[in-house]
């Protein structure tokens, strides 16, 4: 499998990872603030970030790591690898926060991982439409950064181990172009959308081109959607729309995807993957990389 791999971004890959993982540890500590949801607001227009001493990441980085991991020993997605990885990954810490869907497929593929060319298309009717595919993706996209031609084939490949519905897959080859974009200084919502199938997801991004940026976060969720029916095409058009927004300052995205509330570890975890691809961590505050958990050296 090592003869001929192919030599990905592997600095704009861990960039990304990097900046997926803080967007995801930095959304989850909303979600106890939710109940009071002025005060909440209030603090993130205030810029006060969560004080918890440890930001713990979730299923999203979990996952995305698994993707990284397979990219960086086989230079491409192999769907039983990959599928085996989710499922290890899984064994590990199943408490991660992953969704129902997740909890029915990813025990199954232990002993089995190529059985989830039956299971996956059969896990919800048409296959799963949910965000899954989308939150983990970024890395792939800033791997396959040259060759844009294959950061969509990879992501599909990528999102049918676990996605099989159009719109799920669309939700990921869309988040994975952005952070392609992201690394080659070209991120528009236009050029997202151009190589995005047709369906809801793409629609969205068409919506989302029409949405100015001096809209604030919260109204920009409210027309685009902020991922909480955990659908692809509610998460991903305003979670790129606030990448795109703020494509060159990370903290700016980040605060502006959690005014967003809604599904708000991985709207934050797609946006910081994708501004991240192009500018790193670096500029964040210090005490956010140090709060946030670990990720494994290598990245996974």
């Amino acid at each position: 499998m090592t003869t001929g791999i192919f030599r990905g971004d592997r600095a704009a890959a861990r960039r990304s990872l990097e900046g997926l993982a803080l967007g995801d540890a930095f959304g989850e500590r909303w979600f106890p603030l939710f109940r009071e949801r002025e005060q909440a607001l209030r603090d993130i227009r205030a810029r006060r970030a969560p004080e918890e001493p440890e930001w713990h990441w979730t299923d999203d980085t979990a996952m995305a790591l698994a993707v990284h991991q397979i990219l960086a020993r086989y230079g491409e997605i192999d769907q039983d690898r990959l599928a085996l990885s989710f499922a290890r990954t899984y064994d590990a810490d199943p408490a991660r926060g992953y969704g129902h869907g997740m909890h029915l497929l990813l025990p199954r593929l232990r002993e089995r991982p190529g059985d989830w060319r039956t299971q996956a298309p059969t896990l919800f009717e048409g296959g799963s439409l949910g965000n899954g595919a989308a939150m983990r993706v970024a890395p792939l996209g800033a791997w396959f950064a040259a060759d844009p031609e294959r950061v969509v084939h990879q992501a599909e490949l990528s999102a049918r181990v676990t996605h099989d519905h159009p719109e799920g897959v669309a939700g990921a080859i869309a988040v994975a172009v952005a952070a392609a974009l992201s690394v080659r200084g070209e991120l528009t919502l236009s050029a997202v959308a151009d190589r995005t199938p047709p369906g809801l997801v793409h629609d969205g991004l068409r919506r989302a081109e029409g949405v100015p940026f001096g809209t604030p976060a919260w109204r920009a969720a409210d027309i685009l959607g902020n991922g909480q029916r955990i659908r692809a095409d509610d998460t991903v058009p305003f979670a790129l729309w606030t990448a795109t927004r703020h494509r060159d300052d990370l903290e700016a995205a980040l605060w502006s995807t959690a005014e967003g509330f809604g599904d708000v570890d991985t709207t934050c975890a797609i946006t910081g993957g994708v501004v991240a691809a192009g500018t790193g961590v670096e500029g964040v505050p210090g005490s956010w990389l140090h709060r946030r958990e670990p990720l494994p050296a290598g990245g996974g």
